[in-house]
């Protein structure tokens, strides 16, 4: 078997997992925002519903969540299944949301509440208060934290491979079935790259936040 198809199917393979790792970003860092809004409500069932979801979402395995997404509408409903990239995206999506949920809730009640109090004071409105004296603290608080889970999400990509997602694993697996090894140390070179180009990035990021102490 030659070493070009194999290259360029295991770059094919490769684009799937920026699709599923670019996508989940984008739809889950604003509503895991949103979520974090419900759990730290006054309104005591919207507070009690979102938590409950967050702990479900994260107290059951991703791949789990996945076959649920991609089997559930079938068998329960008897309705057509979502296409296979699509029901990775929504599994995907729930489930980071959720973690950075909590991520941005403890951010968020991590500053302090004089500060809050002190804008208050200056007649500053709510949403002035939020976004001129609280988020640069939270952005500085959770990029650590959202380091990891970014970081864990491109490695979870590999997941996708349970509803059959020709992912850049399972392109290296199939080529392993043939009795090629290499495509399965090829696949790693592609995620510590990736890795690490996000360690350089978010490591970027903190020093450029270091100015702010909190």
């Amino acid at each position: 078997m030659k070493f070009i198809p194999v290259t360029i199917s295991l770059l094919e393979g490769f684009g799937v997992s920026c699709v599923i790792f670019f996508l989940t970003l984008v739809f889950s860092l604003p509503l895991g925002l949103i979520i974090s809004f419900g759990s730290m409500s006054r309104f005591a069932p919207l507070r009690w519903l979102t938590r409950t979801f967050v702990w479900v979402i994260r107290g059951t395995p991703l791949m789990l969540q996945l076959m649920v997404v991609y089997y559930g509408p079938g068998l329960i409903f008897g309705a057509a299944a979502f296409p296979k990239l699509t029901a990775v995206l929504i599994a995907f999506v729930i489930n980071y949301a959720a973690y950075f949920s909590e991520i941005y809730r403890s951010g968020i009640e991590g500053v302090p509440r004089g500060q809050y109090e002190a804008g208050q004071v200056l007649g500053m409105t709510k949403s002035q208060i939020f976004f001129r004296v609280t988020l640069l603290q939270v952005i500085k608080r959770i990029v650590p934290p959202m380091a990891n889970e970014i970081i864990t999400l491109v490695k979870d990509t590999s997941l996708a491979r349970v509803i059959a997602v020709m992912e850049i694993i399972m392109v290296a697996g199939t080529f392993t079935a043939k009795g090629l090894i290499w495509p399965l140390f090829y696949a790693g070179l592609f995620y510590l790259a990736f890795c690490g180009i996000l360690t350089l990035l978010f490591n970027y990021i903190e020093r450029k936040l270091s100015y702010f102490r909190v």
